[in-house]
């Protein structure tokens, strides 16, 4: 069987996250990886992960959200695949922030692939590696076809949330890709722009230095600060 229709085999049957998922597992299955993940990228920021192999893989994806650069934003920035055969390469200094943080957890290769939907580039296929070097040719294959099956999901999301919105005028629309969305970051946000008296901007700012300076992702950060359990302070 062709990796494509493998693929395919891997998400038949399932739906919006779950396929999701499951299309991430298949990557790791089927292609030279150690882990995959599927990140939702909105005006130029990792705003969700749609789907992941694992625990590892989101950590990985979020850190990205976290640090504000890697591989998915730039893919999706450049509309095209971004492949970095080593992160330890010396010459390799394009996230300065991402790539140590990647390294800390034994990542040395990471390789994205713009996810489109509707001629719009929404997200990117991110697939780690511990080992450096090339995707061998099949395994790029495979990458790409992975990418376009990826849209797939998101589609089934779009579509779910507005059969409900018309069968239910009361409900909210997307409210799935809500569900996936890092809501409690933007809660949290705004509580700190209430409580310093700062910009949004800013007050995201610092909750993602926070995350980076104690090693927590900014979802764990943020909620400690909608629980009170952490209060930042205004310098």
């Amino acid at each position: 069987m062709a990796i494509y229709e493998e693929l395919l085999a891997a998400v038949d049957g399932r739906h919006g996250v779950d396929a999701a998922d499951r299309l991430c597992e298949a990557c790791v299955d089927l292609l030279d990886v150690d882990a995959a993940a599927i990140s939702l990228v909105f005006d130029g920021a990792s705003s969700a992960t749609l789907g992941s192999s694992g625990k590892q893989a989101r950590i990985y994806d979020e850190l990205q959200f976290t640090l504000g650069e890697g591989p998915c934003l730039e893919s999706v920035a450049r509309r095209s695949p971004v492949l970095v055969l080593d992160l330890a390469d010396p010459e390799e200094s394009r996230w300065p922030a991402y790539g140590p943080a990647m390294l800390a957890h034994q990542i040395r290769g990471v390789y994205a692939l713009p996810v489109v939907v509707a001629g719009e580039f929404i997200g990117a296929l991110d697939l780690f590696r511990m080992r450096p070097g090339q995707l061998m040719s099949e395994d790029l294959t495979g990458a790409t076809a992975a990418a376009e099956i990826a849209g797939v999901p998101v589609l089934d999301l779009l579509d779910s949330d507005m059969r409900a919105s018309v069968a239910d005028p009361t409900s909210d629309a997307w409210a799935e890709l809500n569900t996936l969305s890092r809501a409690e970051v933007s809660q949290a946000t705004g509580m700190l722009v209430a409580q310093l008296q700062i910009e949004p901007a800013e007050a995201l700012v610092r909750l993602r230095a926070h995350a980076y300076a104690t090693g927590r992702s900014a979802t764990d950060v943020a909620r400690d600060i909608l629980e009170r359990r952490l209060k930042l302070e205004a310098d």
